[in-house]
Parts: C-alpha cells; structure tokens; sequence
C-alpha cells in the first residue's frame, strides 16, 4: 500500500452497502459532515442513482462521493476499493461496515442450505473483516474510528432467522474483539437498528403501503424508525464527542427491547 499522496485536512469515509438503505442514509449525513466519502456497494447502478440524487440539491456533495462497485465477500475487490480511496486523498479516517443481506428469514433451520448459510454469514460478517483488514493501516495514521452495523437481532428474536441472528451476534463480538486489539490508535462501536423504515432510500421500490398506526404504537419511542435516526448515530460514534467510548454497541431501536409484551 502506497502512502506518497499528501495528506489534506478534510477527512474521509468509507461506507459499504452505501447505495441503498441505512447505507446511503449515512451516506448523505457524512457528505453533510463535511467528509469525503467513499461509497461502496455491488449495485453498481444504486451507487449511479445515489450520485445523481445528491448532484441536485448539493453538487459540492456530490463532487466529495467517489464511488465503487463492490462485493465485500471479494478480498481483491475489497483491497483494489480501499487503496483507490485511501490513495486518492492520503488519508481514511472513518469505516462504517454496513453491506448486508438484509432479509433475516431462512426458513426451517432443517432445510437451511448450507451455501445460503454461508452466504449470509459472508456478506454480514466476513465482509466486515476483509474490509477492517485493509481499512486498518490507514485508520491507524489517522487515529481513526469503525463503526459496524449490528442489529437489535442479535439480542432478541423470531423463529427461523438463524443465520442473520448469528451473524449480526458475530458482529457484536468482532466489535468488542477489535475494539481491544486496535485501541487506543482506533475506535471501534456497533450501531443496533430495530425496525427501520428504509422505503425512502432505495433507488426503487416495491415495498408494501403506508406504516400502520399499530407498527409505531408498539415502540415505546412512538414511531417506527427511519435512516436518518441510525445515520446520526454512526456521525456521532465517528465524532469528536465519542472519543470516550469503544467497544460498545448502541441499539437504536425505539425502545423495543426494552418492552415486555404478553399476549391477553
């Protein structure tokens, strides 16, 4: 890895799963930030969407996105990606590892293929530790922080949803593991989303109509989430204001797994 580019004060982020969701909301927050922002996704046309949407009202913003085209389960890929970005502006401040299959339902765990298994445990998981590995000699010089993105999933949940439970648990760990072997020169925390409405940050959709009163009702918080709720979560954990915290990870769920529910 080549480190002959000087380094500029702007600081820089890396945001995978970014064209859709979560990811392109945290996206639009970093770029609001202030940082340059490298955005990784295998959605090549999502990440052509994300940059056209944030061309109208903000072409600054735009002109701080670089774009990559990425499987996170590829380890050349993921190399090729992080050296382009760290490369282009001398430095890498911050990692947000978000790329994941979303859909937690695998059916019955006695017909559960192993190649869906190990699918889901190596975009949720290992794609976290390929990009961790390569992000991290530059997240060394900068003092940097990660952020990953865990889920309320790995404490709480519904039948037949084994391997995304255990890989969002596998997150929670890698986190608390990294936190210890890469303080104090880096950062690491975990976000927990709960529910997250995300129909607003998707390219295109096909999802089902309005939330109903009863899906916001049941949070203590009131409403069901949306993306920009996590977003400020992930700029806060990348901030100056959390340099106190590592290790930790922060559900951010409206309250739901703090709420006993009976049937009567």
């Amino acid at each position: 890895m080549s480190y002959e580019h000087e380094t500029s004060d702007t600081r820089v982020a890396l945001v995978t799963g970014a064209a859709r969701g979560i990811g392109r909301a945290v996206t639009r927050r970093l770029l609001a930030e202030g940082f340059h922002v490298g955005a990784l996704d295998n959605d090549a046309n999502a990440l052509t969407d994300l940059h056209q949407e944030l061309g109208k009202p903000s072409p600054s913003a735009a002109r701080r996105l670089e774009t990559f085209a990425t499987d996170v389960t590829d380890e050349p890929s993921v190399e090729d990606a992080v050296k382009a970005l760290a490369d282009m502006h001398g430095r890498l401040d911050v990692l947000v590892n978000n790329a994941g299959i979303a859909d937690p339902f695998n059916g019955p765990i006695e017909s559960l293929a192993l190649e869906d298994w190990n699918r889901v445990i190596g975009v949720n998981l290992t794609g976290y530790f390929l990009c961790t590995k390569h992000c991290t000699p530059w997240l060394r010089r900068s003092a940097g922080a990660i952020v990953n993105m865990a889920s309320s999933r790995a404490y709480q949940s519904e039948a037949q949803t084994e391997a995304y439970a255990a890989s969002k648990g596998g997150i929670v760990a890698l986190t608390h593991a990294l936190s210890i072997s890469l303080g104090p020169e880096i950062r690491v925390n975990a976000v927990a989303p709960g529910w997250i409405d995300v129909r607003n940050e998707q390219p295109e959709t096909d999802s089902p109509g309005a939330l109903r009163a009863v899906d916001h009702e049941q949070h203590p918080g009131g409403r069901v989430g949306r993306g920009d709720d996590i977003a400020a979560v992930v700029a806060f954990l990348c901030g100056s204001e959390s340099t106190f915290i590592t290790g930790q990870t922060l559900i951010a769920d409206g309250g739901m797994t703090r709420k006993m529910i009976y049937t009567h």
